[in-house]
């Protein structure tokens, strides 16, 4: 109860300094109005969802998803509306001051706020605000095939061309559009890799979300298979169950599912690849994440079988599991492919000039392509969506990689 009274205060609080923005900026009444009624409603859906709305056990549903996307794009508006008055609200007081202390007049009044300032802080909020429904209703589905061509001196010559396609954190719970998905699955078999690899994340907690979309997924193809591995969402932590046991069922049911659909799921451990008599080994490992995410994944255990001179492609759907053990094992590991980030859905790229997100504070590796040592990793943005129901200037990716021998001249 106590959080949710913070809240409220906190909330009525930015609303009431956004609307001093609406009454400097505007003529209009009724738009000091019409923020209100949508602020109560947002606020509103917001409290039912999370307290009433959903029966137990169900977290980052839709409805609540929505709520919270919703929420999220009124707080920001308000937030940057706020630093405007605030900034301007300083120099009034100061200049309060200096005529109470220093002027003529020896009075206390502050200047009227300027309608001009008002205006510029409402018209620069309303661009993240627009934004992020933006991404709520159009974003999330703006699917964007990556193309990359990475280069070894030591790919073995039969794969000189070999193509991959990479999926990662589908978060079957989280979709609401089959139309937009099924063009989706199309794109990915549009591409005719040779391999297809999915890095995590099938679902948001239960393996029955993707019950609905087990058909659709089931038509994804490539000549040498379909590949998997575990994301941390996939083993249920987020979620209260009746029992341990229950728990355990929900993954081996997840398990049993990716099966069904065509994938090879590797749980701490490889297959190889080949053709034309060469090979090169497909590693996958649980998932392995920094912090207080689950550490299920044994890179020793999953490499058992693998040589040290084959040519390797490491599937860790956590990023933070690259720096933290696999640079740092005795054996070269050519390309590690990830996901997770989903560059926080939120961001701004411009190729070859800039790609920023939030998320770069917690995840060195955020998206796209990085070397260490020789080593490289792909981190994937996602496929699906989770918590804030959209995404904007951060697409959901498809990845096609292509495997090149690098020229000797």
């Amino acid at each position: 109860m106590l959080r949710w009274i913070i809240f409220l205060i906190f909330y009525v609080a930015i609303g009431f300094y956004t609307l001093q923005a609406l009454k400097t900026a505007t003529r209009y009444p009724w738009l000091q109005y019409l923020f209100i009624l949508v602020a109560v409603l947002v606020a509103g859906n917001f409290i039912y969802q999370f307290t009433m709305g959903e029966e137990p056990g169900r977290v980052l549903s839709r409805p609540k998803s929505y709520a919270f996307g919703l929420l999220l794009a009124m707080i920001t508006f308000q937030i940057i509306t706020i630093f405007f008055l605030f900034s301007e609200d300083i120099f009034r007081l100061l200049s309060a001051m200096y005529h109470k202390l220093l002027g003529s007049s020896k009075e206390f009044s502050l200047p009227q706020r300027r309608r001009f300032l008002s205006l510029l802080g409402l018209g620069i909020a309303s661009l993240p605000f627009g934004a992020l429904l933006f991404g709520m209703i159009k974003g999330k589905y703006n699917f964007k095939v990556l193309n990359y061509t990475m280069e070894y001196d030591d790919l073995p010559d039969a794969f000189d061309g070999y193509q991959i396609t990479q999926i990662s954190d589908v978060h079957s719970g989280s979709f609401d559009d089959r139309e937009k998905v099924a063009y989706a699955i199309d794109l990915v078999n549009q591409q005719r890799s040779d391999v297809l690899l999915f890095t995590g994340d099938m679902v948001n907690n239960k393996s029955e979300e993707m019950h609905p979309w087990k058909e659709m997924f089931s038509r994804l193809k490539a000549k040498d298979g379909k590949f998997s591995v575990l994301g941390n969402h996939d083993y249920g932590d987020y979620v209260a169950w009746d029992s341990k046991e229950a728990k355990m069922q929900n993954l081996e049911d997840l398990k049993i599912l990716q099966e069904e659909m065509g994938f090879d799921l590797l749980l701490n451990e490889s297959r190889f690849l080949e053709k034309d008599g060469q090979r090169i080994a497909l590693i996958g490992v649980e998932n392995w994440g920094k912090g207080g995410f689950i550490k299920a994944g044994d890179l020793q255990k999953a490499k058992v079988g693998v040589a040290k001179e084959d040519f390797k492609i490491l599937m860790s759907h956590d990023p933070s599991h690259w720096e933290e053990e696999v640079l740092p094992d005795d054996y070269h590991f050519h390309l590690t492919l990830s996901g997770h980030t989903h560059g926080m859905q939120f961001g701004i790229e411009i190729p070859g000039w800039i790609k920023w997100s939030p998320v770069k504070w917690r995840y060195k590796q955020w998206a796209g392509i990085y070397e260490e040592m020789g080593q490289f990793i792909n981190v994937n943005r996602g496929f699906g969506f989770i918590g804030y129901p959209g995404r904007f200037g951060i697409w959901p990716e498809i990845t096609v990689i292509t495997l090149k021998k690098k020229s000797l001249t």
